[in-house]
């Protein structure tokens, strides 16, 4: 999987040209660049609420994959999950819509969910 996700921003001509001028006098090698740089020093100045955020709703902070047998597994030990990922969280190719439906109680993401169509059709109703 990749290391980013591509976004767009729409900002203002005037911010650009701004943003340009930076990268033509050297500070930042590239708009994509400084706007990392930035998104990061926002992270940064807000690392507090983010770490508190974190920890008072109980959220995974990375990476979370499972497979159709990790969910059978829950399911075969009568559990659901309530899912709560700061980052990925990813149902492999071979977990069907019908498995993840019967594991996957509630799912919250903030960042990235993959999944096959079919699975995140079936979660559509689970998802906060």
């Amino acid at each position: 999987m990749p290391d980013t996700e591509k976004i767009t921003i729409n900002t203002s001509v005037v911010d650009l040209g701004r943003v340009d001028l930076l990268v033509e006098q050297g500070f930042y090698s590239t708009r994509t660049d400084f706007i990392r740089t930035a998104i990061r020093n926002q992270l940064e100045t807000h690392h507090t609420e983010i770490r508190e955020t974190i920890a008072r709703r109980a959220l995974v902070m990375g990476v979370l994959v499972y497979g159709q047998s990790d969910l059978e597994d829950f399911i075969e030990k009568n559990q659901q999950l309530d899912v709560r990922v700061l980052g990925l969280f990813a149902l492999e190719n071979d977990v069907t819509a019908e498995v993840a439906k019967k594991a996957i109680v509630s799912l919250k993401v903030f960042g990235v969910f993959k999944a096959s169509k079919a699975v995140k059709d079936a979660l559509a109703d689970r998802i906060l």
